[in-house]
């Protein structure tokens, strides 16, 4: 497939009016929109702006590659912008972002679709190509460039030549873009520096290049220039490099230099799939994260089905009560305690643990996690159980790292997992539940006999925290809070948190709405967009607005979600379903009105600041 084939002139914009790295974003989706390439802009965009969270796409150069892979695109497309002025994109060699390429791949997106992307990455490497591209006048022009150097791609040989030979993986999040730009960038400062490279990446499409066990034998020492996990345990013995993938696009020469006097530490392979230090990047947070973000499909999936169930009364899933009925018995057993609900601590506790210590980490953090679901650790125990089980793992790599080779096999088959589990466990049952379960009781005991105004105290912390990266880290940790206390049998503090997480999109929705001239006309759309993600609990849907204007709109959230999180308290709403929105509102306890009520004053708060603080639009 030929790059033209996706980029074509009806998604050429020659000249961008943006200003801002968002202002760009939400121009190039309007041409993905208008050309018919994606079914949802607001959704698309979002893609766009969490991968941009990951790491920047402004490469350097003048280049900008903003790239999503998500189910909203019909068709894979690739929009070409130019900006004359330049536009700041938060690059990685801090110059602004002249040209723009952004790639939407839908999730099913074929292989030629992907190498077509891939090659795209490559062209762009190649200053000639960007000097043509910066003087293009009009969208044949361009069209003609690109169709000059798109070359279809081979699998490399690379001949030695009595010169240094080294090789290399790359990889990045998405696999679209700077997996390829890595590998290019690589080997033309080899080239350029007289030294034999080859190059793996694992893109979208699957690895290319794959290094043999040859190429590795013989080569002087290794470059790991990847954001996601890569198959590691082969190159046991050889000096290795491991940076992020960026490193590879900015910093060739400096890697090659070292790779090249072997300045590195030799692998010690572990019989994982990752690095060590790979895994460990972003330290006990990102092991958190890891854990909770696996948790949160049984949490929506479970609690959404115990709320259908409690739609035929609370205790209808109780074959001793009056009101018993099979179905909310079924949807309770599927859900609850039995079903999703019972998998939530010990899902925490195994990803913590395989965050942590890869593969052989997630069997004792499983096993960690259940013994504190049925010993009383409770949540968490949970925690606990994760990075207990995961740091114990790693301890024992250590300790069996001088065993003979002849017995590397049998580590991960039978010494991980048996050391693992019963060292966990021991000190789960011995040392850890009982305390935990002890404190677990005391934080029951508290929450339930808070008086009213402390409860106000605690709904408006919890919505602050919910409002205030909107479905990042402080977010998640309120909803996980939430969700841990309903095993408790305390059901307010989760009802303050959905009320708060429902208020940042509800209340943009409202200010759109009635401040319209506050907001561009792309804006007030997403606007009516956000009216069904705030109603659903989505509180991403504020994030584009956020990082439009964060000073504006971020305190406008937060004030708006604090108050109908103190007044959710205040009035003494409890809510037994941790997700579900607008759908389990009539299944609250202590009033749904009054709830409503909460939700709509927050939003309307969080409206009228908006009206308030932004300036106008200049039309």
């Amino acid at each position: 497939m030929r790059i033209t084939e996706l980029l074509t002139r009806e998604t050429i914009l020659l000249s961008m009016n943006a200003e801002s790295k968002q202002d760009a974003v939400t121009e190039l989706v309007g041409v993905l929109e208008r050309a018919g390439k994606i079914t949802d802009r607001n959704a698309f965009e979002e893609a766009i702006l969490k991968r941009e969270q990951q790491s920047t796409t402004g490469v350097g150069d003048g280049i900008a590659i903003p790239h999503a892979k998500t189910s909203v695109v019909k068709n894979a497309a690739i929009v070409f912008g130019r900006s004359e002025a330049g536009i700041d994109y938060e690059s990685l060699d801090g110059q602004p972002a002249h040209l723009f390429f952004m790639i939407a791949a839908p999730e099913g997106a074929n292989n030629t679709h992907l190498e077509a992307l891939a090659r795209l990455s490559s062209i762009l490497m190649n200053a000639d190509a960007r000097g043509k591209l910066l003087g293009a006048k009009t969208a044949n022009d361009v069209i003609g460039i690109i169709n000059s150097y798109d070359q279809e791609e081979t699998e490399e040989k690379v001949e030695r030549n009595n010169k240094k030979f080294i090789v290399a993986v790359t990889a990045c999040p998405t696999g679209i873009a700077h997996t390829y730009m890595a590998a290019d960038s690589l080997k033309a400062k080899a080239a350029e520096m007289g030294v034999d490279i080859k190059v793996e990446t694992n893109g979208s499409g699957g690895a290319k290049n794959v290094l043999t066990q040859e190429d590795i034998e013989n080569a002087e020492a290794v470059i790991i220039a990847a954001d996601t996990k890569v198959d590691m345990d082969r190159f046991a013995g050889k000096p290795l490099i491991d940076v992020p993938v960026a490193d590879g696009i900015r910093k060739p020469k400096e890697l090659i230099e070292k790779a090249v006097k072997r300045d590195a530490p030799l692998y010690k392979a572990s019989g994982n799939a990752a690095t060590e230090k790979k895994e460990s990047r972003g330290g006990v947070y990102k092991h958190l994260m890891n854990g909770v973000s696996n948790m949160l499909p049984f949490v929506v999936g479970g609690g959404i089905l115990i709320a259908i169930s409690f739609m035929f009364g609370y205790n209808a899933f109780n074959p001793d009560d009056p009101s018993y009925h099979p179905i909310a018995k079924a949807l309770m057993d599927i859900g609850g305690g039995s079903g999703a609900f019972g998998l939530l601590v010990p899902i925490l506790a195994g990803f913590i643990a395989l965050s942590i210590a890869d593969r052989p980490g997630f069997a004792p953090g499983m096993v960690g996690g259940l013994l504190a679901a049925t010993g009383g650790g409770g949540f968490l125990g949970g925690l606990v159980a994760g990075f207990l089980a995961g740091y114990l793992v790693l301890g024992l790599k250590k300790l069996f790292a001088g065993l003979p080779a002849s017995l590397e096999g049998i580590k991960t088959i039978l010494l991980y997992p048996l050391f693992g589990i019963a060292l966990t466990g021991f000190i789960m049952l011995f040392l850890v539940n009982k305390p935990v379960g002890a404190l677990n009781q005391a934080i029951t005991d508290w929450l339930s006999g808070l008086g009213t105004g402390n409860a106000v105290v605690l709904g408006i912390v919890l919505g602050l925290m919910m409002a205030f990266d909107m479905g990042g880290p402080v977010n998640k940790a309120a909803y996980v809070f939430g969700t841990g206390l309903l095993a408790n049998g305390v059901y307010e503090p989760m009802a303050a948190i959905m009320a708060a997480g429902m208020v940042p999109p509800l209340g943009i929705a409202i200010a759109t709405t009635f401040f319209k001239n506050k907001f561009t006309k792309q804006d007030q759309d997403a606007g009516k967009a956000n009216y069904i993600m705030g109603l659903s609990f989505i509180t991403e849907g504020a994030i584009p607005f956020a990082a439009a204007d964060p000073l504006r709109v971020i305190p406008s959230v937060m004030a708006g979600s604090a108050v109908a999180g103190a007044l959710s308290m205040m009035f003494s709403i409890g809510l037994r379903a941790p997700h579900g929105g607008l759908f389990v509102v009539p299944l609250v306890e202590g009033g749904w009105l009054l709830y409503l009520a909460a939700i709509l004053i927050g939003s309307v708060v969080t409206a009228i600041l908006l009206g308030i603080l932004k300036k106008p639009v200049a039309r």
